[in-house]
């Protein structure tokens, strides 16, 4: 198909808070909105994972014809004639409650404390489901081990109130190849790993994993499933591959030193 032949992108007319713009039909109303300086919380938003509102803050009120409703911003596509409102009464209030909610299923989550101070809710009005914890179940780090990285090592398990994430039966999970991409992408600080000795220690899922030696330097860098799975999927690179980041830009410059003959200085 040659270039004349390709569609134009479709543009549609939405009002935003009083500001009537233009925008390409099916973009996501939070990211329009926020490309325009308007300020919408979330938690379970992520750029790189398709947005399924889980935690409920973005919620907005939208009115189309005689119709209006709240709904959440992360997960409305743009189309002709809406008129979005992101801060009414109504709004504001679906956004505390929400809040409280999450207050109480993670009540040492202290991004959502700081969420709720803004909104005016300084201690939650239900009953904690739980005594302590900060996993509010948004579900970025199971989309991102499974759609992202492509190793399914964590998922939900249960139902209703006893739902949780987690490795298949709470045991050290075989799938899991220390990648940290559930670390990095959750929003509340529940997951978490550390580096100790030759081991990373992906701690909110009981895994233990080995981690090489760096070629040049000795020192453990990377868990060895890690490397084994970019080497299946970049090809083999032993001289970037098996050393660590320091050290691999020394072998960086190096390429670029034999490329140019120039004199490369590193530290």
């Amino acid at each position: 198909m040659g270039d004349d032949d390709r569609k134009p992108v479709a543009q549609v007319k939405t009002v935003i808070d009083g500001r009537e713009v233009t925008v390409q039909r099916d973009r996501w109303a939070l990211d329009v909105a926020r490309q325009m300086g308007i300020s919408i919380p979330t938690l379970c938003n992520h750029a790189a994972l398709t947005p399924y509102g889980a935690c409920r803050l973005c919620v907005v009120q939208v009115t189309k014809g005689k119709w209006t409703w709240l709904t959440t911003s992360c997960d409305l596509p743009i189309r002709e004639g809406l008129s979005i409102r992101t801060n009414t009464p109504e709004v504001i209030q679906a956004r505390r409650v929400a809040l409280e909610l999450l207050w109480g299923e993670a009540p040492d989550a202290v991004d959502i404390q700081e969420l709720a101070a803004e909104l005016g809710v300084t201690q939650p009005r239900f009953a904690p489901r739980r005594k302590k914890g900060k996993c509010i179940l948004c579900g970025l780090c199971v989309l991102a081990c499974r759609n992202l990285v492509g190793a399914a090592a964590i998922g939900f398990s249960n139902r209703s109130v006893t739902r949780r994430v987690g490795s298949p039966f709470e045991e050290s999970s075989e799938a899991c190849i220390g990648c940290q991409a559930c670390v990095h992408i959750c929003p509340t600080g529940h997951v978490r790993s550390v580096d100790e000795g030759n081991v990373r220690r992906m701690i909110t899922w009981k895994t233990d994993l080995e981690l090489a030696p760096c070629a040049n330097c000795g020192q453990p860098f990377a868990p060895v499933k890690l490397l084994a799975y970019l080497r299946e999927r970049m090809g083999d690179q032993p001289e970037l591959m098996d050393v660590c980041q320091r050290c691999r830009r020394g072998v960086t410059a190096g390429r670029l030193k034999e490329l140019s003959g120039l004199s490369v200085v590193t530290k």
